[in-house]
């Protein structure tokens, strides 16, 4: 699979709306590593580093706080809005 900005940032939002588990999203973020390519080739060291921030977000030096998340998706150039949906 083809690993790019939007791809990351959908797993992001996914996360962010409760639609994909932290640990779903470790483990996405690990094997992103092993088996897919990361692309354009100018986007690499970005994604590069969101990725291994991503795989390592169930320990306690990696928290995957709104704010990181917010700035992850900033850096991928999407903007962050929030909306309330009654329950």
């Amino acid at each position: 699979m083809i690993i790019n900005r939007k791809v990351i940032a959908d797993q992001i939002v996914d996360y962010l709306n409760g639609r994909l588990s932290l640990a779903s999203l470790v483990d996405w973020g690990e094997n992103t590593f092993i088996d897919d390519v990361l692309e354009p080739e100018d986007d690499i060291p970005l994604l590069n580093d969101i990725l291994g921030y991503l795989a390592a977000a169930d320990t306690a030096q990696f928290p995957l706080t709104w704010a990181i998340c917010s700035d992850f998706l900033h850096r991928l150039g999407y903007a962050v809005t929030v909306t309330a949906e009654p329950a």
